[in-house]
């Protein structure tokens, strides 16, 4: 079903937004039946596991880190991550540029905002985005490019909330564009939206949306 489940997707999702299929907890089986269908973009969020999903699937995947990063792993997916969207804190962005450094690449990374009413969710607000943006750290560091931002509504059947906070992120995406990044064509990402909301988040601006369980069915928590 897959294949069946990537068609219908794609059918859904108009040009300009790019299809991160999240393989989370998923075997490897499973991401070559998607690779076989052409999806070449996956999500994953432990990185010990996709480093070794890396090793063992072809190697024009791009690889998309979509998951609390712990500075101590960060070695593990740097020398081929095509993308970060989790970057929440300053120090964890002077950590992949450290890394990065030592692979000679630069690696391109989006800017994790909490915008849910959930507490447990990861993420800067303006202020600290602010003082990331405007510190002379940020400005030496050669080895990542910020790309755009990502964020994660509310599990919440209220459909009016997770606009909002979608909303929100556009509007975030918006001031950043205008005050930091207005010469710089590659900060054009909103990473937002997931299974059950991406519709919404497509409507408000989504220029990546993160999709799992309708791709993959119910996550394998037990492996």
């Amino acid at each position: 079903m897959i294949k069946e489940n990537l068609e219908k997707i794609r059918a859904t999702l108009p040009v300009g937004v790019t299809l991160v299929a999240v393989s989370k907890t998923k075997p490897v089986i499973d991401l070559q039946e998607a690779y076989d269908a052409g999806q070449r973009i996956f999500g994953e969020n432990h990185a010990l596991e996709m480093r070794d999903k890396h090793e063992a699937l072809p190697t024009d995947i791009q690889w998309h880190f979509i998951g609390h990063l712990q500075t101590n792993k960060i070695k593990y997916i740097i020398p081929f991550v095509t993308l970060i969207h989790s970057i929440d804190s300053a120090n964890l962005l002077e950590a992949v540029n450290k890394e990065a450094k030592k692979h000679d690449r630069v690696v391109d990374c989006l800017l994790q905002f909490h915008i849910a009413m959930e507490e447990t969710k990861f993420g800067l607000d303006m202020e600290e985005a602010r003082l990331l943006l405007d510190s002379e750290a940020f400005k030496e560091m050669q080895n990542v490019r910020i790309c755009g931002v990502m964020g994660m509504a509310t599990f919440t059947d209220d459909e009016d909330e997770v606009r909002k906070e979608f909303k929100h992120l556009k509007e975030i995406y918006d001031t950043l564009k205008a005050d930091y990044f207005a010469d710089l064509p590659q900060f054009k990402e909103i990473s937002m939206g997931m299974s059950d909301d991406y519709p919404i988040a497509v409507e408000e601006g989504a220029t990546l949306v993160r999709v799992g369980s309708k791709i993959f069915g119910a996550r394998n928590y037990n492996s």
